[in-house]
């Protein structure tokens, strides 16, 4: 007898990594319903729910993923850019605290899987791989309220209330960078200085230690902690287990887009001690999972899909 495919809700599912993850989902035969408030592409056969996640209430949550017999939750919502502190509460905590309480209240049980951040542990000392034993200190605004989100998964999932999984994923990389995103400001740079035949780049420095991750590599992960019952409870690191410095990622890019480039940067502040890697031999263990892409294949990714955007905008 031939099982109906598992029906998957990705929160933030038409955005730069739930887009990615949908696709992943479907290539495993997985069904993809893809929530987000404003409307714009899926995945080649995924449906499309419009919803205000920051302002759907838990009741409202409940209702649809039992009219959409929803097995899987993967919230790849929340954001920082543009938002006051009060959005971004909303946008990240309440968020998950209604659909924790929506979950809870559904007949029968539902994976949710939480994607949270690498900017949750914070920085570390030069040269240390951060396990999930690691003690979270993060310093900026975005990893305090990830952390907090990925607790409530973890308090809620200790308590039986949901079957809950937190991914903490690294810098990830790829088609559809975000235009705010270091990459992202670089690509656009790079895309107004083609017809002119040279792009000069003045960027901050470009010194901090980062682990970077292809757009494809953190999808695969996400759709492998949907299934894998093991997982329930757990914390577990998505990344590639290497720090890499902002500035080959740059120069990647620039290499990519074939335009020549002079490239400054500002002086930096102190010594090289932003770092940031994650060890990911636990997703390994527990998911089957490791990183295949490289990250010049990512950049290339990107710098296609930026130009193809750019090429096939008004006029063209």
């Amino acid at each position: 007898m031939t099982r109906d495919p598992l029906t998957v809700a990705v929160l933030g599912g038409t955005g730069f990594v739930g887009k990615a993850v949908g696709k992943a989902l479907m290539e495993r035969g997985q069904s993809v319903l893809a929530v987000a408030r404003t409307p714009r592409p899926v995945p080649s056969g995924a449906r499309f729910l419009p919803l205000d996640l920051a302002a759907a209430r838990p009741e409202e949550l409940a209702a649809v993923l039992r009219a959409h017999r929803v097995g899987a939750v993967v919230n790849a919502a929340g954001g920082m850019w543009g938002l006051t502190e009060a959005q971004m509460v909303d946008a990240n905590v309440t968020l998950v605290a209604h659909l924790l309480e929506a979950v809870a209240a559904l007949p029968e049980p539902v994976r949710v899987v939480q994607l949270g951040s690498v900017h949750e542990y914070g920085l570390a000392p030069l040269g240390t791989s951060m396990t999930e034993t690691y003690v979270p200190e993060p310093v900026m605004s975005y990893g305090k309220l990830k952390l907090e989100c990925s607790n409530l998964v973890l308090d809620a999932a200790a308590r039986g209330a949901v079957d809950g999984v937190v991914l903490r994923i690294g810098n990830v990389v790829g088609a559809g960078q975000p235009g705010h995103s270091l990459l992202g400001v670089v690509a656009d740079r790079l895309l107004a200085a083609r017809a002119a035949g040279h792009a000069d780049l003045t960027l901050g420095a470009l010194v901090s230690l980062r682990d970077f991750l292809p757009l494809s590599d953190a999808a695969e992960a996400v759709a492998a902690a949907v299934t894998v019952p093991a997982a329930a409870g757990e914390v577990v690191n998505i990344g590639t287990g290497r720090a890499h410095n902002a500035r080959q990622l740059v120069t990647m890019l620039i290499a990519a887009s074939g335009i020549p480039t002079t490239l400054t940067e500002s002086e930096a502040a102190g010594p090289e001690t932003d770092w940031q890697q994650m060890g990911i031999a636990k997703a390994a263990r527990l998911l089957g999972w490791t990183p295949r892409r490289t990250l010049a294949d990512a950049i290339a990714d990107l710098w296609a899909a930026a130009v193809a955007e750019a090429d096939s905008g008004p006029g063209r």
